[in-house]
C-alpha cells in the first residue's frame, strides 16, 4: 500500500490530489481545487500571495484527510523545456541479475556530461534498454548480462522559475520529493497499453495558455504553448455583454454550451449591468461567443501539433477545465475528426479534467519508483496517527539538497 500526493499550481486554482495504490489500483482519498493568487501560467509572480494560496489549499486537504500533508510530487509547466536523447551504459558485475540500482547507474551515466549550470533536470525517461545484444527491453530487472545500455529522453528547464516554485512549496511547509511536467501528469492519467505504442498529442487548455505535448510510446518528445486559454472566453463574454469578468465566468461554466446550435433560445440568463441595471440574454447568443473562441483555441492547437512533428498522430486527448463544457466532445470531433477525444476522468473524487495533472503525476512517480525498484512513503504511520494541530511545525532542510539530492538517483 502506497499513498502519494500530487500538487498542481495553476493560474486560476491549486489542485491537490491524494491517492492510494493497492494491488496496482489507485483510489483517490482526497482532492481539492482552491483559488490561487500570485501564480500565472505555472510561474510564481508573487511569492507571498502564492504561499498564502498553497496554505489555504493545504488546510482544506488536511481537513478532508484528518492528517497533515507535508510531502508532495509537484507538477511544473513544460514551458521553455529542452528535450534531448542521451545514451547511458553500465557494467553488470559477475553477470549478475540486473537490479533497480543498475538502472539508476545507467541513468547517472547518461547525464554525467550535461551542463547543469543554468538548467535543471526534470525527467529522464528510458526509451528502452539493451542487455548485451538483446535490444528493445522495457524493464530489464531480473535479466542477466554483462552490459546494460539505455537510450533516454531527458528534459531540462531554466533553474530560476523552477526554484521559485520549489521555494513557495517549501515556505508553505511542503517537502518536494519529485517534480514532473504537468503534461506528463496528463499523459499518465490517460495512459494505457495502446497509447504506450503510438505517437499522440495531449492538449491542455489552461486559464491563460494552452499547452500542446507530443508523446512517442509514452514518452514526451516535444512541447509547445499558445498564448490563449479559457480566460479569453470570459473576456469575450465581458466585451460582448458588458458584464464583469466574474459574471462572465459564471455564464460560461453554468449556462453556455460549446456549440451554439445545441443551445436553447428560450433559456435565459439574467446579468447585472452598471448602476444596478439588469438584462436577460439567451443561451444561443452566449454560446455563439463561447463557440467562436473555443474553435479558435482548437484550431491553433491543431496547427501547433503540425509545427511540432511530422509524424502521424494516432491519438489526441484534450483536457483542462474548458473541456468539461456541454457539447465540447462534438466540437472536438468537428475540428479534429475521430482521432481526438476529450479526457474522461471516471475516478470517484476527481471526476473533472482540471485534476488530470495533479492526479497523473502521482502515477508517474509510482512508475518511476517501480522501474528503479524503490519504495517511498509520503505518509508515514506517524503521519496517519497524528491528528491536525494548530501548533504543528514543519521544517525542511536546504531546498536543493532535500529536493534535487533526493530524486532517487534520477
Amino acid at each position: 500500500m502506497s499513498i502519494y500526493t500530487g500538487i498542481d499550481l495553476g493560474t486560476d486554482s491549486i489542485k491537490i490530489v491524494v491517492s492510494e495504490k493497492i494491488n496496482d489500483k489507485y483510489q483517490v482519498l482526497a482532492s481539492i481545487s482552491s483559488p490561487s493568487k500570485g501564480i500565472k501560467n505555472g510561474f510564481i509572480t508573487d511569492t507571498r500571495l502564492a504561499v498564502i494560496s498553497v496554505k489555504n489549499a493545504l488546510k482544506q486537504i488536511n481537513e478532508q484527510l484528518g492528517i497533515k500533508i507535508n510531502r508532495v510530487v509537484a507538477a511544473i509547466p513544460p514551458v521553455n523545456a529542452k528535450m534531448d536523447i542521451v545514451l547511458g551504459t553500465t557494467n553488470i558485475i559477475d553477470y549478475n541479475e540486473i537490479t533497480g540500482a543498475d538502472i539508476s547507474n545507467v541513468l547517472k551515466d547518461a547525464i554525467k556530461d550535461i551542463d547543469f549550470s543554468n538548467e535543471e533536470l526534470v525527467t529522464a525517461m528510458p526509451i528502452s534498454f539493451t542487455v548485451d545484444d538483446k535490444p528493445n527491453i522495457k524493464d530489464p530487472k531480473g535479466m542477466k548480462g554483462s552490459i546494460l545500455q539505455s537510450r533516454i529522453v531527458i528534459s531540462l528547464v531554466p533553474k530560476e522559475p523552477l526554484y521559485r516554485i520549489l521555494e513557495v512549496l517549501k515556505l508553505s511547509g511542503l517537502e518536494t520529493v519529485d517534480i514532473a511536467f504537468t503534461s506528463v501528469g496528463d499523459y499518465y492519467t490517460i495512459k494505457n497499453r495502446k497509447n504506450d505504442e503510438l505517437v499522440g498529442a495531449i492538449i491542455n487548455i489552461g486559464e491563460e495558455t494552452t499547452n500542446i505535448s507530443v508523446f512517442n510510446k509514452g514518452i514526451q518528445i516535444k512541447n509547445g504553448c499558445i498564448p490563449v486559454g479559457s480566460s479569453y472566453v470570459d473576456k469575450d463574454l465581458t466585451y460582448a455583454f458588458k458584464t464583469k469578468l466574474s459574471e462572465s465566468r459564471k455564464m460560461k461554466e453554468n449556462f453556455a454550451v460549446s456549440i451554439a446550435s445545441y443551445a436553447d433560445p428560450n433559456d435565459m440568463w439574467e446579468i447585472e449591468l452598471e448602476k444596478d441595471n439588469k438584462k436577460e440574454v439567451n443561451q444561443i447568443s452566449v454560446s455563439k461567443v463561447v463557440e467562436a473562441r473555443t474553435r479558435e483555441i482548437l484550431k491553433l492547437a491543431k496547427n501547433e501539433i503540425k509545427n511540432l512533428t511530422n509524424r502521424e498522430i494516432r491519438y489526441i486527448i484534450i483536457t483542462g477545465g474548458l473541456s468539461e463544457m456541454s457539447g465540447f466532445s462534438t466540437l472536438v470531433e468537428q475540428e479534429f475528426g475521430f482521432v481526438a477525444k476529450v479526457c474522461n476522468i471516471n475516478i470517484m473524487g476527481i471526476r473533472h479534467n482540471k485534476y488530470s495533472s495533479s492526479y497523473g503525476i502521482t502515477k508517474y512517480f509510482d512508475d518511476k519508483l517501480s522501474l528503479r525498484d524503490k519504495e517511498y512513503q509520503m505518509i508515514t504511520k506517524e503521519d496517519k496517527d497524528a491528528m491536525l494541530s494548530s501548533d504543528s511545525n514543519i521544517t525542511n532542510e536546504n531546498m536543493l539538497s532535500k529536493v534535487f539530492g533526493h530524486f532517487f538517483d534520477v
